[in-house]
Formats: structure tokens, sequence, C-alpha cells
């Protein structure tokens, strides 16, 4: 029998003309509602196989698909919060039913969390990069919708001077300030510099190594420490068997703690996060006359993009250039002395 009931709601049971068993609820306890239910879902069937239309694939068939195929990703756990805010809004949906006005929705209902203008693109990225999957990976739909990103004012480049730096390291607790001081002198991201272990780290070559399961880009970065890395790595000799950095000998496990904020206050830093300390480290790098194809490499930046927004910092190679259009203007007698 292909209509049956289950306590007091209506189930559908058939073979499809693929031969695959079709069994699921209808939902409903009225039989009329659910023998309609069936017909459709039958009719659909039908269509597929004999006039080759697609599957309507839902959103969290997408979802759970795309999680497989992007467990390699580094960025994956926040990714999943976001999938987890999206499910409320998507879960239940058709791929082919996310319209534009659907995503106009997904946006809106973000903003009215008064969050910024990156955090609405990084979700609709996301959105959009599932649906992208869907019609050029997965062939689940023929198209998707355009999703277009909000705009998104350019930050400054937010980084230290050496006295700045100072002041932030002598008012942080002593075993932050190790870390600040290793992460200032390596440019390696909190992470990375935080989960450090011994097993890392070569002194007699005086290099260390992210690996790519550690790395932001899945590319293992060779980390030349220099003399000050030398220096944190020795105060921090002999008090952990695998970690580097510790606390009242455990690993640490959290570096933006009420103590940062605080050093960050007393310091008269504004808008200082603990990210800046490695645009403070590329900056100095670039003000040191570094190429940013080499710094690109020394930060494990996936590309040279990444690494030009630094490139304002070091211009010294231009004013040769510079001076050149001032010789030109001399020679010409065109100056105008006053």
């Amino acid at each position: 029998m292909s209509l049956y009931k289950r306590g007091t709601t209506w189930w559908v049971r058939f073979t499809a003309p693929n031969g695959e068993r079709v069994r699921e609820s209808t939902g409903t306890d009225n039989k009329t509602q659910a023998q309609e239910y069936h017909d459709q879902l039958k009719a659909h069937y039908w269509k597929i196989q004999k006039l080759g239309e697609k599957p309507d694939y839902t959103w969290q068939q997408a979802v759970v698909r795309w999680l497989d195929e992007a467990s390699h990703k580094a960025t994956l756990s926040d990714d999943i919060n976001t999938l987890k805010w999206l499910d409320k809004f998507l879960g239940k949906k058709c791929l082919n039913e996310i319209n534009r006005n659907v995503i106009d929705l997904l946006k809106r209902a973000k903003q009215s969390e008064k969050v910024s203008n990156a955090t609405v693109n990084r979700m609709l990225a996301l959105v959009r990069a599932i649906l992208r999957k869907a019609v050029n990976d997965w062939e689940w739909l023929d198209k998707s919708p355009y999703i277009k990103l909000l705009p998104e004012p350019k930050r400054r480049i937010r980084w230290l001077t050496s006295q700045q730096a100072t002041r932030l390291l002598s008012a942080l607790p002593s075993h932050i300030a190790l870390i600040a001081r290793f992460s200032l002198a390596t440019g390696l991201r909190q992470r990375n510099a935080v989960e450090l272990e011994w097993s890392q780290i070569d002194l007699e070559r005086r290099l260390c190594w992210v690996h790519p399961d550690q790395a932001k880009a899945r590319k293992a970065i060779c980390v030349p420490l220099n003399t000050e890395a030398l220096e944190v790595l020795q105060e921090a000799k002999g008090k952990h068997p695998t970690r580097v950095f510790t606390f009242k000998g455990k690993p640490v496990g959290q570096v933006t703690t009420k103590a940062w904020y605080r050093a960050v206050k007393e310091s008269q830093l504004i808008d200082f996060r603990w990210h800046d300390l490695r645009h403070t480290w590329a900056s100095w790098h670039v003000q040191n006359g570094t190429p940013l194809h080499v710094l690109q490499e020394l930060g494990g930046w996936e590309s040279i993009d990444m690494v030009r927004r630094y490139a304002h910092l070091g211009a010294e190679h231009l004013s040769t250039y510079a001076e050149a259009v001032c010789q030109t203007w001399h020679k010409s007698g065109t100056v105008v002395e006053n």
C-alpha cells in the first residue's frame, strides 16, 4: 500500500521509475492532503526519470556535501557558525527556492544585528560559494542568483612604532609579553604562535616551521628566527616538554584576555588588535627594505596582493625617480626664485 499511517500521520511508500524506494512522511493526519502529497511526489520522481528534470535538492543537503568537501579549510569553524545562523532561514528550503528575495532577506536580517559590512559579506560569500558549487560542480542547479556584496571601507594598516611596541610589552604580563615579542619578531599569526611546539623548532639552524594543516593558506611556512626570536625561545626553554609558551607550567590557551586589553589601554593605543602585531612586523620589514616577494614568503601569504597593502610604507626606492623630475625642472630653467 503506497499510503499508510504511523500513529496519526500519513506516510507514503512507493518505488520510483529508477528503482529507488521512496518512503517519507506527508506531515499531515488528513488523508486527502496526504493523497495529494503522494500524487505530486510520485509525479515529480517520474519527471526526473523520464523527462530529465533535476531533483529538488535542499539547502541542508548542499551544506552536508559542502562541509565534507571543505573539511581542509582553516576557517571551517567560522563557516560552521555562519551555517548554523543560516539554518533558521534556509534549513527547509530547496536550492531552487533561494532567489534574490531570499538573499535580500538574509542581508537585512544580518544587518539588523548591527554588525559590520564585512561580517555581512562573509555570510553572503559563503552562501554564494555553496550555490556556485551546486551549479558548477554538482550540477544540482541550472543557475544561482546574483549576490552582490556590500561596500567595505578600506581600513588603514594599524602598526606600532618601536616606542609604542616597547610601551605595550612593558604593560603586558610576562607570559603574554613573551608571545607578543615572538610575534613581532616572526610575524606568526596568533594561533600559530600560541600553539607553537618545540618539535617545530631547530635552534641550531635558527628555523621554525608552521605545518600545512596549521597554516591559513594550507601551505607549510619556514620561519627564520632572528636574534629577538631566539632570545624569546631561550627564556621559554625548559618550562614545558611540548609547548613553547606556558603560564604556571601549563600551555597558554588565550592571549586576548582582560590583561591584554588593559595593557593596550595603558599604552594609549587606539583600535589595536593582536593581529596588528603581524601588521607591525610586516610594516617594519617594508620600511627596512624587504622586497614584497620576500615578505610574501616570510609571512606565508597566498598571493602578492595580500602583501601590496604594505607597499606604501616603503617608498624609498621611488625617491630617485622623484628627484629626477626636480633635476629636469632645474635644467629647463623654469624654477621661479622668490
